[in-house]
């Protein structure tokens, strides 16, 4: 099988799982969506970690494992033994899962599970969880990227940023239709792939990358209702005004640009 079959094929699966996970099943996607979701998404329980730890799991052991490692090795020489230059769409494309909620929400008048303020608060706590244990591991590790450049290969901070955006994309609108969230993860896996293609990450890189990315927007659901209480006052979604933040990383510097709306 080759490397490629064999990277598609894990996608795939997790995906299913993901969803799986969170009482999707195959009917969902066939028919339309004939009732609401109970979860209100502010429960953790140990089902909805299964997936992301795994992912997170498997970036950790390939550091010190040698099947791992080869495993590493054999994708890297699949994917970029034929590559004549690189294509850097995964530095736009890491953006546009969560991008594309508001834009849904604003532009196109699709309503989410929360609103503007809400589903603010849980996305500037995603962030901020995934940015700060991406840093932090990049820092304190020494992993050479596959194309030498650096030391600071594991995780991979595009694709955390893009699986955090595809679970958002898939939590807000996944009452409304499965076909959200499949393609926010659909463009979240592409944005992997070219993290490899481009010989920038490892295949643990990714992996590492995306189980923190998906584990950073569910714990940030579960934080939602105290922090909108602790900032607001109230978990009311019924309040005048609306706070829109939209955090960035470039790979060197990270931000939020913040609009108060009365």
């Amino acid at each position: 099988m080759k490397k490629w079959i064999f990277v598609t094929w894990v996608t795939v699966i997790t995906v299913q799982a993901l969803f799986a996970q969170d009482g999707i099943n195959d009917s969902l996607i066939q028919e339309p969506i004939l009732k609401k979701y109970e979860d209100s998404g502010s429960s953790l329980n140990y089902k909805k970690l299964i997936i992301p730890s795994a992912l997170i799991a498997f970036g950790v052991v390939g550091l010190e494992s040698h099947s791992v490692k080869n495993l590493n090795t054999e994708v890297k020489e699949e994917l970029t033994e034929n590559i004549d230059h690189k294509f850097t769409i995964d530095d736009f494309s890491q953006y546009a899962p969560f991008t594309a909620v508001y834009a849904l929400n604003n532009a196109f008048g699709i309503e989410g599970k929360h609103n503007l303020r809400d589903r603010t608060v849980v996305l500037g706590t995603a962030y901020l969880i995934m940015g700060t244990t991406v840093t932090l591991i990049k820092h304190t590790g020494n992993v050479k990227r596959p194309d030498g450049s650096s030391n600071n290969s594991f995780p991979s901070g595009h694709t955390a940023t893009a699986f955090m955006g595809a679970e958002f994309l898939f939590q807000e609108y996944k009452d409304k239709s499965v076909w959200y969230g499949i393609a926010g993860y659909a463009v979240a896996a592409g944005t992997g792939f070219f993290r490899m293609y481009n010989n920038r990450h490892w295949l643990t890189d990714i992996s590492a990358g995306a189980g923190i990315g998906i584990l950073s927007v569910k714990l940030a659901y579960f934080l939602q209702p105290y922090i909108t209480k602790t900032l607001f006052g109230t978990n009311s979604s019924s309040s005048g005004r609306s706070v829109t933040a939209l955090p960035f990383y470039n790979g060197k510097q990270a931000g939020v640009g913040m609009v108060l709306q009365f």
